[in-house]
């Protein structure tokens, strides 16, 4: 089998068309979609994440990874997958985000040419994960107290906070949600790498207080000292690597030298599922969690729960709440059903396919 076409579709929301019981509201949401098309006439495809604009993204996607991959063998994914570590290493330098829609579309090829869904290609392990809600920011503290009850009442499986990285207003906050939802619900903070190491660890044993159930990303990412120094200071689970560059080799360095507790992945910013995979099953040898992180887009939260369908070690799938906001871009919802748990589909492939007339209607380009 042979790539013979590749399609980056460069996408901006401006519009409320779309699929599903909750319906994508208006934005200035910036997306590719990709579509890897194959001289056997099956079509690998994939949602991609863009930073700050679609068109740079789909730039560098067209110039740095689209040339050498057509014309090549979708099946050999692992190949594929290290020659662009390779490329990018020439002078590619891409964005964190470039390679993973293609190793997804690459997945979704093979998955549909078995004939099986991508949980059951990777090896399942479940049909359904606990979801937890994840905060997008809010002004006040009563804001996320009161989201995180209604997250509660839903029957979801916890609820993290991402407060605006401010000491005493984000204490506060998480101070009103354990108040709001009492002692046993499961509540995460990320301040996404807001503090120096004085306010994480005072912030740490504020949350060990509040039972708190982890605490991702108090430092940036490449602190490796200071991250290694809370996580032997503190008893809260420390969680990280999110956006640390360097997929499950950089993974491998902070288990050994356990400077997180729990490791983070996803299928966005990793490198595909692929990177997802090999992370796992890299911390699964260690005794450690991976924790999936939000893919953001539903399409690719799609992805990501088949990847959490198919490893052991990760407890949770993470939705960003209200999820109508960035629920657009499949012909079906994500299905949560009443007691909070995502199941994944077991139809060939994704199992739920693109909204491809949502996706032509946002293109401004085809590239």
């Amino acid at each position: 089998m042979g790539i013979s076409d590749i399609q980056i579709h460069v996408c901006q929301h401006t519009s409320a068309i779309g699929a599903g019981q909750m319906k994508g509201e208006k934005s200035e949401l910036e997306f590719l979609a990709l579509r890897l098309l194959t001289d056997e006439g099956i079509e690998g495809h994939s949602f991609g994440f863009a930073g700050r604009g679609a068109q740079m993204a789909g730039q560098i996607a067209a110039t740095a990874v689209k040339p050498w991959l057509l014309g090549k063998d979708p099946l050999y994914r692992e190949a594929l997958w290290h020659e662009s570590r390779v490329q990018d290493r020439w002078w590619g330098h891409t964005p964190i985000y470039t390679y993973g829609p293609f190793d997804i579309a690459l997945w979704d090829i093979t998955a549909k040419r078995a004939g099986l869904p991508l949980f059951q290609l990777l090896g399942g392990y479940r049909d359904k994960v606990p979801v937890y809600a994840s905060s997008l920011l809010h002004p006040t503290a009563e804001e996320y107290a009161v989201e995180a009850l209604a997250c509660k009442q839903r029957g979801l499986h916890g609820y993290k906070l991402h407060p605006p990285g401010h000491y005493a207003f984000d204490l506060a906050a998480y101070r009103a949600c354990r108040e709001a939802v009492g002692d046993d619900f499961v509540l995460m903070a990320d301040p996404v790498a807001a503090y120096n190491h004085e306010q994480a660890l005072r912030m740490g044993r504020e949350l060990e207080k509040l039972n708190f159930y982890w605490l991702e990303e108090p430092l940036y990412d490449v602190d490796l000292y200071g991250l290694k120094m809370l996580t032997s200071k503190l008893d809260i689970p420390i969680c990280g690597t999110e956006v640390i560059a360097g997929s499950h080799y950089s993974a491998a360095y902070c288990i050994q030298e356990r400077i997180v507790d729990m490791v983070r992945t996803d299928v966005s910013w990793k490198g595909g599922v692929t990177a997802v995979m090999k992370t796992a099953r890299l911390a699964e040898a260690f005794g450690v969690q991976c924790e999936l992180h939000t893919a953001i887009y539903h399409p690719l939260e799609l992805v990501n729960l088949h990847c959490a369908c198919a490893m052991r070690n990760g407890e949770f799938f993470e939705i960003l709440w209200p999820p109508n906001v960035y629920n657009f871009g499949l012909l079906e919802d994500i299905h949560i059903d009443e007691e909070g748990y995502a199941h994944v589909p077991t139809g060939p492939g994704m199992g739920i396919d693109l909204d491809w007339d949502f996706i032509d209607n946002a293109t401004v380009a085809v590239l």
